[in-house]
């Protein structure tokens, strides 16, 4: 197993922070923590710290650029990779190449790729970009094959999106960096098959993952390709499972009435299959008890009430979150990128007391 953490471009708290859609910038939470550098910081180096990977840095309006936050957070880590979110529309496939090529030189070797077609038609049109989503997802097939091109140097490509010749830059990336993809709808699914080395998915319960690992999979082997496959969750992990349970009592209590309502007005309307299976997991549900959004056993859909994107945790004790994590492993999972509010201490939770009962049973390397 490897494990990534999370870095809140949006904010952070000590409650659920939106992160965007429109959605409010934090719910009852007085003791809001902007994005700064210094307080990312701190984040990156605890995670570093503690075991993690890499961290996932989010794209969009409400974020800071993952591109140039990133960059800063090489300064104060060493080990620690960024896995950095981007919408390929939005700039050159070969300038995409040359930054990415010059990110691994500065920072020796810890760039990695979330690749985001994008599922907002307003959030795209913000930027310029009209096209449908089928076209999107057409438009990042070539924009990748670009961007490989354009390592491998002297690259020629013609497209519907794309029209370049002589693509390179001054000297490939070492590593080159691996290509994290998600996507849920039927125009997805052939891309990831095509370029992604891991495919990622949110946290619906462990046998509907599966599912659609399965569905990637059988693509995948079309191509003769191979992929990695990971999953995006919240995590809410304490010494007994009463404590975590209460945490989730707790953020549950702190969302002001009529918010869920509004989440779900604003969500509804996203052109992401992804977004409409995670709406589908809270459905009906408008006031009651953290158990009562227990979807499956460990598995919690609370964040995805007001939050878009990944909307469910996993709760309980040190060793029932790692029970679950297996049982996402055991339907093809390998990779886990994770959070929790806040993302400071909860990165400590996490990695000093899941990451080393995972260690005890043979399921993640030895820490640096």
């Amino acid at each position: 197993m490897r494990f990534h953490w999370f870095l809140p471009t949006t904010g952070d708290g000590r409650s659920i922070v939106a992160g965007g859609h429109g959605l409010g910038r934090t719910h009852g939470d007085a003791e809001y923590r902007p994005p700064t550098v210094e307080y990312l910081g701190q984040i990156a180096k605890a995670a570093e710290q503690v075991g993690f990977e890499a961290v996932l840095t989010p794209t969009g309006t409400w974020c800071e650029d993952a591109w140039l936050i990133t960059a800063a957070l090489t300064q104060v880590t060493t080990r620690l990779k960024f896995l950095v979110a981007f919408r390929p529309g939005l700039l050159s496939p070969t300038l995409a190449a040359q930054m990415a090529a010059t990110y691994q030189r500065v920072s020796n070797g810890r760039l990695l790729l979330n690749v985001v077609t994008g599922g907002e038609a307003a959030e795209q049109a913000r930027f310029g970009d009209h096209l449908s989503k089928d076209e999107r997802y057409a438009r990042t097939d070539e924009f990748l094959s670009v961007v490989r091109g354009a390592w491998q140097g002297g690259f020629d490509f013609s497209g519907t999106y794309y029209d370049v010749t002589d693509a390179r830059v001054a000297a490939p990336p070492e590593p080159t960096p691996e290509i994290y993809f998600g996507g849920s709808s039927g125009a997805a699914g052939p891309v990831a098959a095509k370029h992604a080395d891991v495919y990622l998915t949110w946290g619906e319960p462990p046998a509907q993952v599966g599912e659609k690992l399965g569905w990637i999979r059988d693509l995948a082997a079309a191509e003769g390709r191979t992929l990695r496959y990971g999953v995006r969750l919240h995590v809410i992990t304490r010494d007994t499972a009463e404590e975590a349970w209460a945490e989730a009592g707790r953020l549950l209590e702190r969302i002001p009435s009529g918010d869920i309502a509004k989440a779900r007005t604003l969500l509804s309307t996203s052109e992401s299959v992804g977004q409409k299976r995670m709406l589908a997991l809270h459905e009906g549900f408008k006031s009651g008890k953290a158990r009562d959004l227990e979807i499956h056993p460990g598995l919690w859909a609370g964040v995805g009430l007001v939050r878009g994107g990944a909307g469910t945790a996993l709760v309980g004790s040190h060793a029932e979150v790692a029970d679950l994590l297996e049982e996402y492993a055991a339907h093809g999972a390998s990779e886990f990128i994770l959070s929790g509010y806040p993302h400071l201490e909860e990165a400590y939770w996490f990695g000093e007391g899941v990451l080393p009962e995972l260690r005890r049973r043979g399921l993640v390397e030895k820490a640096a």
